[in-house]
């Protein structure tokens, strides 16, 4: 018997691909998602690899991988791919101590993130 298969809740013209537990704030990878939200893939791809954003070379490996997914497993033509969304959330905060003067500590808060990218296939009207 076993458990029925779950639908999928992306459209057939679209996939996925999503990043987990990135060391690195919301804040700042939104910004990255911001740059390629609504851009040609390969104009994206571009933008990420001229970056200077740390977190970049990780969104543009996300980038690559959503666009493999199109490609191996939805069958989706590769030139009309387009960044359809991008949204970052919370992950894990790591909470850290630093010793201050005077007996004191100071709390140092070392957040994670997590990201996912949906790709989709473009019509082309002629």
């Amino acid at each position: 018997m076993g458990k029925q298969k779950s639908p999928r809740r992306l459209n057939d013209n679209e996939a996925s691909a999503t990043l987990k537990a990135l060391r690195i704030s919301p804040q700042k990878l939104n910004l990255i998602a911001e740059m390629i939200r609504g851009r040609d893939v390969v104009e994206a791809l571009d933008l990420l690899s001229f970056s200077s954003k740390r977190a970049s070379k990780s969104v543009y490996k996300l980038l690559t991988s959503a666009v493999s997914n199109a490609e191996n497993n939805h069958g989706l033509d590769l030139d009309s791919l387009v960044v359809a969304e991008a949204f970052v959330g919370k992950g894990l905060v790591m909470k850290r101590f630093h010793a201050r003067a005077r007996g004191r500590g100071a709390r140092i808060l070392k957040p994670f993130s997590r990201m996912e990218i949906i790709v989709r296939q473009q019509e082309v009207s002629a």
